[in-house]
């Protein structure tokens, strides 16, 4: 029997499929449809893919539907294709793909390529409705230009055949918008919701896509930070005033687009703590509220500013890979505390066009991912010719801050971790205190301590954007409303009224410490090599399983003055990886049980030396000594989310 959950909105599908290629006086965009299936909410694009010749059986279906149809097509590559090979495929589709169910066995199109129907003018179908959760059979002949790929779609009685996309809802509040990609190559915000309390977010089937050498990330589906232009969206930059009162985009950011160029599939755009600084839950986000850390007790902060990519990465299956950037550590930051890999490149070799400046000198974007394999592959698509993998190692070892002893798990894991590195490496080990070691070898010219030289060096760079955001945006929204300012959150705030104070000079100051910084790195403690592209790694703890409340009271915000172990690589210009390697128990004071937050170790070479420690990483996984996390209440077991 037919299930009736998607005839409600047949007839006005099949309606929307007619009138779409129809003149009329004013503009009419389909925008497509949603539709339940079996409880599970879909949407349905208007863009038809493919028209098939609806045989009498279907026909029959269609009009008992109401004209829409939920169906599977499956590939037969010759005319023996019978049950047992219909059986292994829908085995495959369902184990390897969320969109795809049984309830889109109600048709089934058996889809014949590398044959000539003209051939075999009496073939009949192959007998597969003995199969009882098969419906209706038909079949067709693909040509190059006709194929469709297997999967689940949606067909109406004129034979138009549309994707079937599946909405999941942002429990996590991950993003700000979710969207759909127009034919044009501009985007539209997602026209479709579903119960949950949060935005609804499309994602295609797996089966429509085959990776290719020209698309790496071919279905990869990826959600992107916003303060990424995407054209024909707007970009809030974790600002409201700002959202409303700029236009959608033209362009799409060149980094964005060589990611769509490769495959990936565009979902959404996702949370940043405002203008990319750097604010903690719950006091801090005022216009927007933060996203939730799925992991352990689900209260945790999820750092910033790439808090949305952290957070989805962290907590949803669908969601494969999420675009960030990474000034002081808004990359590594959310990657630490969610138990994901993620990089903060050499400064320098991904481009920033089309990206909303912080402090150019130290801005860079970077991937978050439970994935190795498919942060590796993105990572090559965004360096383009700025990568090479590499595998051949350093023998030297330096650890920052790394602990003496088993007095914890965490302790434990990361003892145990650069006990295998250095084995797996044939590696000597030496602890690195790069205050001591600027003491006994900085430049002869500079009297500086290192926490003088760098002490307010970050804060200046960063209030670059009185000039580079503040300014412009105040002087077109006071214009445009009556000399109004918009509101601003308290940490922008504070820190861009601390940036007044300065001299003008301070800016060309502070990029010259950082300069001074950099060449002292590159001279003195992650330096090239001809053979291993640097001369040792350096490694210091990335994350311990400390907690971070969301609930607790909070002093206003400060300037983010000093040095500490993670303005090395930006300051230095130079690659940060974090690698999960594990997770550790705590007793939390929300849920009053032990609960497990992640543990990971950060990696730094000389710069440039990105494509080593992406080779390293791949090694690493072979050698069973890293692995890909999981989504949900635990990055190593999965499970499901506290509420």
């Amino acid at each position: 029997m037919v299930p009736r959950c998607y005839q409600s909105v047949a007839s006005a599908l099949l309606l929307l499929s007619q009138v779409a290629s129809t003149s009329f006086a004013f503009k009419f965009t389909p925008t497509g449809q949603t539709v339940q299936l079996d409880g599970a909410s879909y949407y349905i694009p208007p863009d038809v893919v493919s028209t098939i010749t609806v045989s009498k059986h279907l026909k029959k279906a269609l009009d008992s539907a109401g004209g829409l149809l939920p169906f599977t097509v499956v590939n037969a590559n010759s005319f023996d294709y019978g049950e047992r090979d219909f059986s292994q495929a829908i085995t495959s589709y369902t184990s390897t793909d969320d969109v795809f169910s049984k309830s889109f066995l109600e048709a089934i199109y058996v889809q014949y390529s590398g044959v000539s129907s003209h051939k075999y003018p009496g073939f009949s179908a192959p007998k597969l409705s003995g199969n009882s959760s098969v419906g209706v059979v038909t079949t067709g002949f693909a040509s190059n230009t006709s194929s469709i790929p297997a999967g689940p779609y949606f067909v109406t009685s004129t034979g138009a055949v549309h994707q079937a996309w599946k909405l999941f809802s942002d429990v996590q509040g991950a993003f700000l918008e979710t969207t759909i990609a127009n034919q044009d190559g501009t985007f539209s915000v997602l026209p479709a919701n579903v119960e949950g309390q949060s935005l609804a977010i499309a994602v295609p089937s797996r089966l429509y896509f085959t990776k290719t050498e020209d698309k790496p990330l071919a279905g990869v589906r990826l959600g992107i930070k916003d303060i990424y232009d995407i054209a024909g969206l707007r970009t809030s930059n974790g600002n409201r005033a700002w959202y409303h009162f700029y236009p959608p985009a033209n362009e799409t950011a060149l980094t964005v687009q060589r990611l769509i160029d490769a495959g990936a599939i565009i979902v959404g755009k996702m949370k940043t703590s405002q203008f990319a600084n750097g604010e903690t839950a719950t006091a801090d986000w005022v216009d927007y509220h933060e996203p939730f850390n799925p992991r352990g007790d689900g209260y945790q902060d999820t750092s910033s500013s790439s808090s949305g990519p952290g957070a989805g990465a962290a907590a949803y299956d669908w969601l494969d890979l999420t675009l960030g950037s990474d000034t002081g550590g808004s990359i590594r930051n959310p990657s630490q505390v969610q138990g994901l890999f993620g990089n903060r490149p050499s400064w320098g070799l991904v481009p920033l066009d089309g990206i909303m400046p912080m402090a150019p000198q130290l801005d860079t974007p970077g991937f978050l991912t439970r994935h190795p394999d498919i942060w590796i592959a993105a990572s090559k698509v965004l360096y383009q010719d700025n990568i090479t993998l590499s595998h051949n190692y350093p023998s030297k070892i330096q650890t920052i801050g790394w602990p003496t002893n088993n007095s914890s798990v965490a302790n434990g894991l990361l003892l145990s971790f650069l006990d295998k590195l250095s084995t797996f490496l044939n590696a000597t080990t030496s602890t690195l205190n790069i205050t001591e070691q600027w003491t006994a070898s900085h430049p002869a010219n500079v009297t500086s301590s290192i926490v003088e030289l760098m002490n307010i060096t970050y804060p200046v760079l960063i209030g670059q954007q009185t000039t580079s955001i503040r300014d412009p945006f105040y002087a077109a929204y006071s214009a445009a409303n009556s000399g109004r300012v918009p509101f601003i959150n308290p940490v922008p705030m504070t820190r861009w009224a601390w940036a007044d104070s300065l001299p003008k000079s301070s800016v060309a100051d502070a990029a010259h410490n950082k300069t001074i910084f950099q060449t002292w790195i590159h001279d003195k403690i992650l330096t090239p090599s001809e053979s291993t592209c640097s001369d040792s790694l350096a490694l210091y703890v990335g994350g311990a399983g400390t907690t971070n409340y969301r609930n607790a009271y909070r002093k206003a915000p400060g300037i983010p003055y000093g040095f500490d172990t993670s303005k090395v690589s930006n300051m230095g210009s130079g690659p940060d990886f974090v690698i999960p390697i594990g997770e550790t128990p705590y007793v939390s004071n929300i849920t009053l049980q032990t609960e497990y937050l992640p543990v990971s170790v950060d990696i730094l070479a000389a710069k440039g030396c990105d494509g080593m420690i992406f080779g390293l990483v791949q090694d690493l996984i072979k050698a069973g000594m890293i692995k890909g996390t999981k989504a949900g209440y635990s990055a190593v077991s999965g499970e499901q989310i506290l509420f």
